[in-house]
């Protein structure tokens, strides 16, 4: 829980400071990427998350498929599983 001496951003702020639309923030906030808290219908986040946030990097939090494989054995010219269809016979 914030402590009363942190910093609160507003999404405008947020946005400014990164360089990036406010709709893009909402998103982030939304997916649950950007740690904020609510007050009331107001959204603001913690500057020391959005500190942490930056330091870690955004990775999209996009976990890699099975469909990521099979594209590296592609592009590094192994040969293909025996149940992998040719999509193009």
């Amino acid at each position: 829980m914030p402590s009363t001496e942190d910093e609160f951003l507003t999404v405008a702020e947020v946005a400014q400071k990164l360089r990036l639309s406010q709709a893009t923030i909402r998103n982030w906030l939304d997916e649950g990427r950007l740690p904020h808290v609510r007050i009331g219908r107001r959204v603001r986040v913690v500057r020391a998350d959005l500190d942490r946030f930056m330091e870690l990097g955004y990775s999209g939090g996009v976990k890699p498929d099975a469909d990521a494989h099979a594209a590296d054995t592609f592009w590094s010219g192994e040969a293909a599983s025996a149940d992998s269809a040719d999509p193009l016979t």
